[in-house]
């Protein structure tokens, strides 16, 4: 764990200044679905030497709201899904700092705050993390004209084991988890996959984020359930990859296999390699001087999303 936190929370010193949060919204109201009361679990912060934030035991989950730049609105969502291996959320590198990139194009960001598995205070871990980031899009979607923003254009982003999260609700979507889903639907309009967990197969998966989300023990069928290119179907939505060939916390073969299995099933993919960068860059990879960001623009921008 202590290899992954050094690699996954890294911090460019040449970050921009961080966006401007105008609201936090909470996911639910009333009672928090999958949930069970302790009270001594309560949710922590942690601000680090290097500028970054540690989140842990989440317990209320909420949507952190960046609204788009009113003169470069142009219409389009995207639910940021920071990583930490299903045990912390790194809230500045794979948050804040994704915010401040995605307002300059011109997108409304929500930065989920979702809650981590724990035992302690949810009677199945293994999906609470989904049932928040559906309820993210629901919500979004639900609201879209309150954020004057496209319920067609809502996209998910996550990073590291944020990223095995957006791919889950990429392809998860058509049988949404939790008792009452309601009609809406929880399918992305597209996906941002940076260095993402995708595989829970033992060669290749990280497994301190196999083993939060479904602990040591997990059957055959939970493997298979959260092995994300598994679960790669023609309605997955148009997919972005980027990840570092010399990661050696999540094996650059997670993107890979997401990659064909798209390809398979001829989901839209596009993917971006990089020699080095490790792993937990956001979007500041050192090793370069190709500015990754400028590529997802380009990719949303081909697809629309970007139009006014």
């Amino acid at each position: 764990m202590k290899k992954f936190l050094l690699a996954t929370f890294f911090l460019a010193a040449s970050a921009a200044p961080l966006a401007a949060q105008q609201q936090i919204l909470p996911l639910y109201t009333g009672t928090i679905p999958n949930s069970k009361p302790n009270k001594s679990v309560t949710e922590t912060a942690e601000k680090r030497p290097d500028g970054g934030e540690f989140v842990r035991q989440v317990v209320q989950p909420k949507l952190l709201v960046y609204p788009a730049p009113a003169d470069k609105a142009n219409g389009t969502a995207v639910v940021v899904c920071p990583g930490g291996g299903y045990g912390i959320l790194s809230m500045v590198n794979e948050g804040y700092q994704v915010a401040e990139k995605l307002n300059a194009m011109g997108i409304t960001v929500f930065v989920l705050k979702y809650r981590l598995p724990d035992d302690r205070t949810q009677p199945d871990r293994s999906i609470a993390p989904l049932l928040d980031v559906q309820q993210a899009i629901r919500m979004v979607r639900e609201q879209a004209a309150k954020f004057n923003i496209n319920p067609n254009r809502i996209g998910v982003a996550g990073f590291s084991a944020g990223g095995h999260l957006a791919s889950t609700a990429g392809t998860h979507f058509a049988k949404p988890v939790g008792n009452k889903p309601g009609p809406t639907s929880v399918r992305p309009d597209f996906l941002i996959l940076a260095y993402p967990v995708i595989t829970f197969a033992d060669s290749l998966t990280h497994g301190g984020s196999r083993d939060n989300l479904v602990g040591k023990n997990a059957s055959a069928e939970q493997i298979k359930l959260y092995s994300n290119e598994l679960q790669v179907s023609a309605q997955t939505p148009p997919t972005f990859l980027v990840h570092s060939e010399d990661d050696e916390v999540v094996p650059v073969q997670n993107s890979l296999l997401f990659y064909q299995a798209c390809l398979h099933h001829k989901v839209p993919v596009e993917m971006h390699l990089y020699p080095k960068g490790g792993h937990g860059y956001g979007f500041y990879n050192r090793t370069t001087k190709d500015d990754w960001a400028e590529r997802l623009r380009n990719w949303l921008d081909m697809n629309g999303w970007l139009t006014k």
